[in-house]
């Protein structure tokens, strides 16, 4: 029987390093291949010398990982449990909501050099070990009722604005985009047209949502100034020149606990399968017939 690796539920770093070194193994096959991968003074170290040297110094975490997968992948089939494309949208928009938004989520992936398609395949693991523990996980009123008093500044909502911008080089351009914009001219085609700020430009310019202390201090100084439709004049800052369209506004809100329930529940769960998941993963292997065939290469 195959013990039961003492490995911690994958963290979204863990889950990028690990994902290289599975793709390098895969690349890598332990046949008779000689092929040359790279050459010192002439002298080749070949693609078998590489696969070697990978398995032990990674082979044993990586197998653990792929096994604990196809263990977790097996008991969900036996439990008919399945991972929909609207279970991982909805993941995907709490986790738009804690980095702010999905551009700032795109932006901190992108640096990561993590794909989206990954990150949604990391997620839809992650689902179903969910709801794999879910029925053997209680959360009590009581629990959240002192999450929510330990937590209430978290709960409670600061006045936010959705605006859009364009931003330009000088106060000229500037100027010249405010008199289209008053003939008539959609502010989101105009954006499009004119802005430097190649993160938003396609989207019309549109910031989403954000708070006092989000953006530059002259930025956050004219966009909390104006009223829904409103459009600012030219708005200097480090980066140039702003034109700032105000969309919606959500004024400042106490913590409510009714409202914030159904969150904190969702907090606690995924603390609870934190724990749980170890001893859970262990029970497992003994159910499961586990053969490592890499022990002895």
């Amino acid at each position: 029987m195959w013990e039961f690796p003492k490995i911690r539920r994958k963290t979204v770093t863990y889950l990028i390093i690990a994902t290289a070194i599975l793709a390098l193994i895969a690349g890598c096959s332990p046949g008779s291949s000689k092929e040359v991968v790279a050459r010192v003074n002439g002298e080749e170290i070949s693609k078998d010398e590489l696969y070697d040297v990978m398995v032990k110094l990674v082979g044993k975490e990586a197998l653990d990982y792929l096994v604990s997968q196809k263990i977790i992948d097996l008991e969900a089939k036996k439990q008919n449990i399945n991972v929909s494309e609207e279970d991982i949208q909805r993941e995907l928009e709490k986790v738009y909501e804690y980095y702010g938004g999905e551009e700032a989520f795109t932006q901190n992936l992108q640096m990561s050099g993590y794909s989206l398609e990954e990150y949604k395949k990391d997620l839809a693991m992650d689902i179903k070990i969910k709801k794999l523990l879910e029925p053997k996980i209680s959360i009590t009123e009581e629990e959240i009722k002192s999450y929510f008093e330990e937590n209430k500044d978290n709960f409670a909502r600061e006045k936010q604005v959705r605006a859009r911008h364009i931003l330009v080089e000088n106060e000229e351009k500037a100027n010249e985009v405010i008199a289209k914009l008053k003939s008539g001219e959609d502010f989101a085609e105009l954006a499009k047209q004119y802005s430097t700020d190649t993160a938003t430009k396609e989207k019309g310019g549109d910031l989403g949502f954000f708070g006092r202390g989000d953006m530059v201090k002259e930025f956050e100084e004219a966009a909390f100034s104006l009223k829904v439709g409103e459009i600012s004049s030219p708005v200097k800052t480090q980066y140039g020149y702003h034109i700032i369209k105000v969309e919606e506004i959500k004024e400042a809100q106490e913590a409510n606990y009714e409202e914030s329930k159904d969150k904190i529940k969702d907090i606690l769960l995924n603390q609870k399968v934190q724990q749980e998941y170890s001893t859970w993963m262990q029970e497992l292997y003994q159910q499961y017939e586990v053969e490592n065939l890499l022990a002895d290469k």
